[in-house]
């Protein structure tokens, strides 16, 4: 179907923890071809497939060191393969996930003489310090200094990733290449990491001091990257250039999509940038509702986004999606951050009302939607004692912040496996107590659980034509705890309600319980 990524419900997998098929901890491509149908069952419409390719997992899979090939962890390209059969035919579309805005320092380019220019590197200071004021995602400078070179490299993520030089054509016709290589091997599309980081100033310009508080990130906390404006080390002209020849490649094979991670202080603004038209990315993953740790879910984090994106001063006036010129995507949960059953809820406990209305409010917001493994069962947040925590990240901000490893922890899959179904060896991350009545064994047997009602809802919202092609609207409540949505055509409307506090209310004569959904048309005890 063409366009089917429009209004499409894509399942974010991330490999490391899905199930372990081989018994080493880790969970494996084959551990996810086992379980397509389920993923199926779920009403999804396909799968996005975090980094598994060839790597020392210093950022577990997002450091590449061969991007042609899989690691021996993961399985092999035929276990790719197999997959990909297996998922086309239940009739899901599989997108991957690559990183090319950097590799590993192991991938043989880093050590290849003859490719020194495939990295950014520059001299030091006068006094030694570094070539400018760039600063790393994880911490520091994002310059590292390099004694066989006597110069600093660039590196926006860890010292063990170092940043492409997409200045290079070479570069550039590289990476067309691993496109081409997986295109060709019949993936759907690629989800593409920090996809506005590809390219910097040439002329090493120092940022300016942010006045706004700068990219916010998962972490709340003053730290050098997030008090700079970040205007010079990414986001440059260049990289629409690039994205656009891209596309074009892409537009050669049929009906394959380039979903964007968008990394910016304005991220609604940079998303609309690099999707404007027909010539950029198809959409950008939006993680303007996923960003900081709010202990409060209230209106604004979800109409904010919306109104920022639509350019709207409001939502008042209808907006038809087919009209707009980018299209949107949103998303509550990934593998980067606190899960929202938890950022919205109370620490590490969870409340089934709150995800599967969650669940439903993702469902009701217009473009194409991401769920997270687990959000399906309303996992919350893992609490991980300091001596278990692998995530880089965590170590730089310990104890402000534990890291990305609560939203990681390994999937459960029965409810009286020592591992939960996930392995018969010890995780590679420890299964929080409370995931074990979280159970997929335990939700199917209940059919109240947030599972049957995911299940139920997205097999509704597939069946409802008035999701699709027609105009939404955000209607005023004057409540921070409740929202209200309208999706209409010239045959039917549909006014979808949600009260995102724990306590009942009533509005416009219809009662909510405590995270109640009123959704015409959708009654969660029909089949």
């Amino acid at each position: 179907m063409k366009n089917w990524w429009k209004h499409a419900v894509i399942y974010q997998i991330y490999p490391r923890s899905f199930l372990d098929t081989n018994h080493d901890g880790i969970g494996d491509l084959n551990g996810i071809t086992q379980k397509i149908d389920y993923i199926a069952s779920l009403g999804v419409d396909g799968i996005w497939i975090s980094p598994f390719f060839p790597s020392p997992m210093k950022d577990f899979g997002y450091d590449v060191s061969d991007y042609r090939g899989v690691d021996p962890m993961f399985g092999t390209l035929d276990d790719f393969d197999a997959l990909l059969a297996k998922a086309h035919s239940a009739g899901l579309k599989v997108i991957i996930d690559l990183v090319l805005s950097h590799t590993s320092d192991q991938h043989p380019w880093f050590s290849d003489p003859t490719k020194k220019d495939w990295y950014v590197w520059a001299d030091a200071k006068a006094d030694g310090a570094p070539p400018n004021n760039w600063a790393s995602v994880f911490g520091g400078s994002a310059w590292e200094w390099n004694d066989a070179h006597q110069q600093y490299y660039l590196h926006n993520f860890l010292t063990e990733q170092p940043d492409l030089n997409c200045h290079n054509p070479a570069v550039q016709n590289e990476i067309f290449d691993i496109c081409k290589f997986w295109l060709d091997r019949g993936v759907d599309g690629f989800r593409l990491d920090v996809v506005n980081f590809y390219f910097h100033d040439q002329k090493l310009r120092d940022n300016p001091p942010s006045n706004t508080g700068g990219y916010a990130t998962q972490f709340e906390g003053d730290t050098p990257y997030s008090a700079q404006a970040h205007i010079y080390d990414k986001s440059q002209p260049e990289n629409l250039e690039f994205i656009e020849k891209l596309r074009a490649l892409t537009d050669t094979y049929e009906n394959r999509v380039l979903i964007g991670e968008i990394g910016d202080d304005a991220p609604n603004e940079r998303a609309r940038e690099y999707t404007n038209g027909d010539a950029r990315l198809h959409t950008a993953y939006n993680t303007s509702m996923m960003a900081g740790t709010q202990k409060t879910l209230h209106a604004d984090i979800i109409t904010n986004p919306l109104l920022d994106f639509f350019e709207c001063e409001n939502l008042e006036s209808a907006v038809k999606l087919t009209d707009s010129n980018s299209w949107p995507a949103w998303a509550f949960s990934n593998h980067d951050v606190v899960r929202a059953a938890s950022r919205w809820f109370k620490p590490f406990d969870h409340n089934p009302n709150l995800s599967k209305m969650l669940i439903a409010l993702l469902g009701c917001l217009p473009g194409t939607l991401f769920l997270y493994q687990g959000e399906e069962l309303g996992l919350p947040e893992a609490e991980i004692p300091f001596d278990s925590l692998q995530d880089p990240w965590a170590k730089e901000t310990w104890p402000e912040w534990q890291g990305r490893d609560g939203c990681r922890t390994p999937m459960p899959w029965l409810a009286d496996s020592q591992y939960l179904g996930f392995s018969n060896h010890k995780p590679w991350l420890p299964i929080p107590k409370p995931h074990k009545t979280l159970s997929i064994e335990q939700q199917e047997l209940d059919k109240d659980s947030v599972l049957h009602f995911t299940q139920k809802f997205i097999n509704w919202r597939k069946k409802r034509r008035v999701f699709l092609n027609s105009s939404f609207q955000h209607i005023e409540t004057k409540h921070l705890n409740i929202i209200e949505f309208s999706w209409f055509n010239v045959t039917n409307e549909t006014r979808c309600i949600f009260n995102l506090s724990d306590q009942n209310r009533d509005y416009n004569d219809i009662q909510l319980t405590a995270y109640g959904v009123h959704i015409d048309g959708f009654n969660i005890n029909e089949n």
